[in-house]
């Protein structure tokens, strides 16, 4: 213990702390906070404020407040102190053993060194809980004397990194609605059909999750959670990224359904395995001699053709050339499974139906 240390080190080291420690009293009783009996550990944190330490992990470990680190053996008694101030350190990083110290207390080194303790409160987002957390922390250089979770208050800073945060967990956590996913889908594939795709926006998971901060977080308002997201607010981020003329023009290009000879209007499946997708009864086709395509013909669908029990009977992205090869071999199998309903040898000039055949033809 550096307190009962006798040896001429130790006295001269004592000397010069007690000459740094009549410093400090003096300023301190100008400002009216004198102490008129210092312990040995207040006068040594005066000479050497950078050297209090606070026990971690296994007995006789330290971090020093100048953030070096420094053990002493297990078995020596100031090992089961909480804080030391260290007044000889030897050796260097994960070797550095502490030689002389005396043994202080929380209370102690927050009386010594109240000037130089610094509270903050943090926001980070915590993965985990997809969620914002604030830590108060009381920081006495590099130690930390105190760190508690407070409430999170919602503000700008925090739902930009709110936002931040859910864009690395990755944008397809955000609770998109089916028409909000059919939206960007549609968009993508007008960008990927487009002579020039800039002019349309970028709404990729890749693009959204690099600007989250510009696009998301002004429209999180009390957020502080993904859990607190809803489909609606999502809805709003995403009109100012879409113009009205973007929204017109999207419209006649990639269309949410397809309208059959028939009159009838079928939805477009834009997310399925080699989308654009149209399920639609082989017979609600006939008459039709142009494959049905959007993006002003530059992108054709993918036809599920189905039979009247809205079976697949066949896929293709060429009609022109499902009429002419293989309807055969279709009708032939159909006529007699489904005997109700039109197959016609030349369906080109058939007229597309819905419905079945009137009993008796």
């Amino acid at each position: 213990s550096f307190a009962r240390d006798r040896s001429r080190r130790a006295a001269d080291m004592r000397s010069l702390a007690l000459g740094w420690a009549k410093i400090g009293e003096d300023d301190a009783g100008r400002r009216g906070t004198r102490s008129d009996n210092p312990s040995t550990a207040a006068r040594l944190a005066t000479a050497y404020p950078d050297r209090i330490a606070m026990a971690r992990g296994a007995h006789g470990q330290y971090l020093l407040a100048n953030g070096r680190a420094a053990m002493l053996d297990a078995a020596d008694p100031l090992a089961l102190a909480p804080f030391l101030v260290v007044a000889e350190v030897s050796g260097i990083a994960a070797r550095a053993r502490i030689l002389l110290a005396v043994a202080t207390n929380e209370a102690e080194v927050r009386a010594i060194a109240t000037d130089r303790i610094e509270i903050a409160e943090d926001a980070a987002f915590d993965a985990a809980s997809a969620a914002v957390r604030t830590r108060r922390t009381e920081r006495l250089g590099a130690i930390v004397l105190r760190s508690e979770t407070r409430p999170t208050r919602s503000g700008p800073d925090i739902a930009a990194v709110l936002a931040r945060g859910i864009a690395a967990l990755g944008i397809d956590r955000l609770p998109w609605s089916s028409a909000q996913r059919q939206l960007r889908t549609r968009i993508a594939f007008v960008r990927a059909a487009a002579k020039d795709p800039d002019a349309w926006p970028d709404l990729s998971d890749a693009t959204l999750a690099a600007t989250a901060a510009e696009w998301l977080a002004p429209f999180l308002g009390s957020a502080t959670a993904l859990a607190d997201i809803k489909p609606d607010l999502l809805g709003t981020a995403l009109d100012t990224l879409l113009p009205w003329s973007v929204r017109d023009s999207l419209g006649a290009l990639a269309p949410t359904h397809f309208t059959a000879p028939t009159g009838h209007h079928h939805p477009i499946d834009y997310e399925g395995d080699g989308a654009p997708i149209l399920p639609i009864r082989v017979q609600e086709l006939f008459g039709l001699t142009v494959h049905p395509a959007i993006a002003n013909g530059r992108l054709p669908l993918m036809l599920h053709l189905l039979s009247p029990a809205h079976r697949p009977i066949q896929i293709t992205r060429d009609l022109p050339g499902f009429w002419a090869g293989s309807w055969a071999d279709v009708r032939a199998e159909m006529r007699g499974r489904y005997p109700r309903h039109p197959w016609p040898e030349d369906p080109r000039s058939a007229p597309p139906t819905s419905r079945a055949k009137p009993r008796g033809t």
